[in-house]
């Protein structure tokens, strides 16, 4: 029966004894955990960030965009074509059961001025359902109404940024700003979305009616055309129920054939978060991988100096087996120490993992999330590296002849 008490004790002498050596074995598994930690800490910081910048957008979203226009043969893209009315909007909202808010939408970029100050910003036009589908909320002042909507008020809400730059510390309610020389009341300012990991300003927005925009600021060429209509479905299931209404019903409504092409897209956030999500979980498995490889190396440093170890010690193993150690306590003594080394490093890359990583998610704008599985995993992946490498030097030291042992010099 093997004595792992007194096995574990001459392992654990073994590595003091060369505690230099037991250090540099370790370095290898140390730089690797670490190297996991990091890694997958990165990507995981990367997917959250994501999933919060879509969800900020809104959730339960599809957005309808008009058809494509041709110029010179050049297919323009979709939006380009000014396909959609606010009278589709309105049959979307009325027909469709699995749609719960709808709002027409279009947006140009416009100078601003208040006093002395100026900016330039982007106008929408937009419905008051428009906070609900993006969930977006007032922090100061309130939503336009819908004799805004029906009068085509000349009333605006603001975005952070564009109330820092135009107004600084002072109070925007109630005061006038000019839209191209047009004078427009803001009733409102909204609270802060931040900035998407692209670099777009969320904050750096002006809302006015949707009337407002067609009829007093934008223009256009066909009353009552938007570009967009965005829509928010009841819940997350209803989604591709939700879209396939409102194809049908815009089918109808455009008198497209079955052969024919839409003349408009309809684009599904939900499916677009999945679809982030599933590229920045791919991506942490690519640096979790590319990081697991100095693993290997630590592994294989492991195995050549247990190598050189049994090399070393012949006589000390001859010894042993002489006074009554069989070949299974030798072979569980390398393989100990094989597994202490490994571990040992493992911890100490967990703490170094640990402390880079905070580094990283203080110094710079990197997002670090470090989860307990990704600290579990690195170490049972430093222990079975431990094992599997310990094991062949283990199994040579166990076979060696006693008797040839002792005579080794």
């Amino acid at each position: 029966m093997i004595d792992f008490h007194s096995t574990f004790n001459i392992a654990i002498k073994s590595l003091r004894i060369n505690k230099m050596r037991s250090a540099l074995t370790s370095l290898g598994i140390i730089i690797g955990v670490s190297a996991v930690i990091i890694m997958l800490g990165v990507g995981s910081g990367a997917s959250n960030r994501i999933s919060n910048e879509l969800s900020s957008m809104g959730t339960n979203i599809l957005t309808v965009r008009s058809g494509s226009s041709t110029s010179g043969g050049l297919r323009m893209g979709m939006g380009t074509q000014q396909t959609l009315t606010v009278k589709d909007a309105e049959a979307i909202v009325k027909n469709c059961k699995s749609v719960l808010y709808v709002s027409p939408y279009l947006a140009q970029s416009k100078q601003v001025t208040y006093s002395n100050q100026n900016w330039a910003t982007s106008i929408n036009g937009i419905d008051k359902t428009y906070m609900d589908i993006k969930d977006w909320t007032i922090a100061l002042g309130r939503n336009f109404s819908q004799e805004d909507i029906n009068n085509n008020a000349k009333v605006a809400l603001l975005g952070n940024t564009v109330v820092t730059n135009l107004f600084g510390d002072l109070d925007p309610i109630d005061k006038t700003i000019r839209i191209d020389g047009i004078p427009f009341k803001v009733i409102g300012a909204l609270n802060s979305k931040g900035q998407l990991g692209m670099g777009m300003d969320q904050d750096d927005v002006i809302m006015i009616p949707y009337t407002t925009a067609q009829k007093r600021v934008f223009g256009t060429s066909f009353p009552g055309a938007v570009s967009t209509i965005e829509v928010k479905v009841r819940d997350v299931d209803n989604i591709a129920r939700a879209e396939q209404e409102i194809t049908e019903l815009l089918h109808l409504r455009h008198k497209i054939g079955k052969n024919q092409e839409n003349d408009f897209s309809i684009r599904n956030m939900t499916e677009m978060v999945k679809s982030m999500q599933e590229a920045t979980k791919a991506m942490s498995i690519l640096l979790g991988s590319i990081a697991s490889v100095s693993l290997l190396v630590g592994g294989i440093g492991i195995m050549n100096i247990m190598l050189v170890s049994v090399t070393e010690r012949t006589k000390e193993i001859g010894i042993r087996m002489a006074i009554g150690a069989t070949s299974v306590d030798i072979r569980v003594q390398f393989l100990i120490e094989a597994l202490l080394l490994s571990i040992a490093g493992g911890l100490v890359g967990v703490a170094i993992g640990l402390l880079v990583s905070k580094g990283i998610a203080t110094f710079t704008s990197t997002s670090v999330i470090v989860t307990p599985f990704s600290i579990f995993l690195s170490l049972g992946f430093s222990a079975l590296i431990g094992v599997i490498f310990g094991y062949y030097p283990a199994y040579k030291a166990s076979l060696l002849n006693p008797i040839d042992a002792l005579r080794y010099e």
